[in-house]
């Protein structure tokens, strides 16, 4: 669905040709504030609909902005003089943070100056400010952070939430976990009806913990109204696959998948380096492979789709990697700016009243069958 589209959930249409605000936390990542404006000219190249406010350290971030003539009239500069550091508690950057890069990135959303903020920081720091300051969608129990993964669908990639916002999730919580994951499928990767899934032990019904069985029932009930299909639970294995768009799950459940399936792709390129490097034969195999593996690279490369998306919040948050690079901070940027001009965060708001709605028509419907 383009931007011009009308949405099938709220009916409204993205205004065409707007300016898109996007709010950036130029300091807390690994690679200093540098990179982050790298990955703005990357961005305003690109998209010469998106402007910036950019916050951190005012002096040096004009320093920085003021060599990039591509950002020339498209960056306003907010001064914070603290930064959110990876080892800073989410208790205490909640308490005395106010002064902070992040702090100062999430209010301009909050204020409504920008659609989408943006951050490499500290993921525990960014959740805890975001829910503190942006408010949760009424409703909504627990807040979800939604990653995409390579797979063999089409589209290249899946959808997988919650990824570590909470480790705990009843079946209400996965309801809305899987009518917001088919919202960012719809908007995030253009799919008109996602599948969704639900992580599970098995594909048996009689599979899985008490809540998992009742939220399978739940998803099953939401998704003719929901613009979504229900392929019913799923397994470790059809992450990467193709029978589904969308992965539902708890947070717990799905850090160690994130993690794991990391740790198993860097092992991999190891280990094929290793495989290449072994005889003088295999040398010039990867010299024929060359272009292959360069293809490879590329496809599951994780700059390319850098940005877990924070949903159920009264405003959207991206969280880029700590350690990304120019590369990864624009890819971060370009997921900001298609899901504020897919109207995403109204989209997201509908769908969070609908799971309210038939959570409320539940005990209703029980009451008449008496």
């Amino acid at each position: 669905m383009n931007a011009t589209e009308s949405s099938p959930e709220t009916g409204q249409t993205a205004p065409p040709g707007g300016r898109v605000v996007i709010s950036l936390d130029a300091m807390g990542g690994d690679r200093g504030p540098a990179t982050v404006v790298a990955g703005m000219v990357a961005s305003a190249r690109k998209n010469p609909d998106i402007d910036f406010i950019l916050h951190g350290p005012k002096a040096e971030l004009e320093r920085l902005v003021a060599r990039r003539k591509q950002l020339t009239g498209r960056v306003e500069i907010r001064d914070a003089t603290d930064v959110v550091s990876m080892e800073d508690k989410p208790s205490q950057v909640v308490r005395s943070g106010k002064s902070t890069s992040m702090w100062s990135a999430l209010e301009a959303v909050r204020a409504g100056e920008a659609t989408v903020c943006v951050s490499c920081g500290n993921t525990g720091a960014l959740m805890a400010l975001s829910t503190i300051r942006l408010r949760k969608l009424p409703g909504v129990n627990r807040p979800a952070i939604a990653v995409l993964w390579p797979s063999r669908n089409p589209q290249g990639f899946n959808v997988m939430l919650d990824v570590g916002a909470d480790i705990r999730a009843d079946e209400q919580d996965l309801l809305q976990y899987a009518l917001m994951g088919a919202s960012y499928a719809r908007n995030g990767l253009r799919i008109d009806q996602p599948r969704v899934g639900l992580l599970n032990v098995g594909t048996e019904e009689h599979k899985g913990r008490t809540e998992l069985k009742a939220a399978n029932e739940l998803i099953a009930q939401a998704a003719p109204n929901g613009n979504f299909d229900y392929v019913g639970f799923v397994e470790g294995s059809d992450i990467p696959g193709e029978k589904c768009d969308v992965i539902v799950t708890d947070g717990f459940t799905g850090n160690v998948a994130i993690k794991t399936g990391e740790g198993t792709a860097n092992l991999i390129g190891v280990l094929l380096k290793e495989a290449f490097k072994y005889t003088p034969l295999s040398r010039i195999a990867a010299v024929l492979a060359l272009t292959s593996m360069r293809r490879l690279q590329k496809r599951i490369d994780p700059r390319r789709v850098n940005g877990g998306v924070f949903l159920g919040l009264n405003g959207t948050v991206v969280k880029s990697h700590g350690s990304a690079d120019a590369t990864g901070v624009s890819s971060a940027i370009k997921l900001a700016y298609q899901l504020a001009v897919s109207g995403f965060q109204d989209k997201i708001a509908a769908r969070v009243a609908s799971a309210v709605a038939l959570a409320q028509d539940a005990p209703e419907r029980e009451t008449g069958t008496e």
